[in-house]
């Protein structure tokens, strides 16, 4: 028997990524209260509790079914602090001068859980992301589009963001949000590869 595949997030990022590996999928969006990087927590910890707590409130919803449910978490981190979302297009401008000209870090945190076994597994990707030295021209330009304003970081690497990057070390798709090598490792460990 076949599990059927649930997706922990609304990220049309996620999903995207998903759709195009081909995979049949469900989507479970669910809310929780993320921790925050201000407790004196490692961004790897943090990202993986985070990640967790989707994935523990997804199984809570699907008990009495043969799934597997996936869930991640992805911040930007620069110079050891967390860069969250932008609030609004001012703040995407503030951001993206700060990260102008400078690398900085992504971390993912991704579980698998399977249920009714309710046996899991996790684990965490970085990547590193060196921007370019763009104009404030090309930032209001940018944030003009509407792009940065739901992106950790405020701004996309598969869309028009990816003219502000200089150089990428790591896994491309950890940065998109959902890194499909450790995806498919953790997957294949409940016999479901993607390949």
């Amino acid at each position: 028997m076949k599990r059927e595949i649930i997706l922990a997030s609304n990220s049309p990022r996620r999903k995207e990524l998903l759709k195009s590996l081909g995979i049949d999928f469900k989507v479970l969006p669910v809310e929780v209260e993320e921790i925050e990087g201000k407790r004196g927590i490692s961004p790897v910890d943090l990202v993986k509790k985070n990640a967790l707590m989707k994935a523990q409130k997804a199984a809570e919803l699907c008990q009495n079914e043969y799934t597997l449910i996936i869930s991640a978490d992805t911040i930007v981190v620069l110079d050891g602090e967390i860069v969250g979302k932008p609030k609004d297009e001012k703040d995407a401008i503030r951001i993206l001068k700060r990260l102008r000209g400078k690398h900085h870090y992504v971390f993912t945190g991704i579980v698998v859980w399977a249920i009714p076994e309710n046996i899991h597994y996790i684990s965490s990707v970085r990547s590193k992301v060196k921007m370019r030295d763009y104009s404030d021209e090309e930032i209001e330009r940018y944030v003009s589009t509407g792009e940065p304003m739901d992106k950790a970081g405020a701004y996309g690497i598969q869309g028009k963001g990816a003219l502000l990057i200089e150089k990428i070390e790591g896994d491309y798709y950890n940065i998109v949000g959902l890194p499909l090598v450790r995806l498919n490792y953790l997957l294949d460990k409940f016999g479901y590869n993607l390949l």
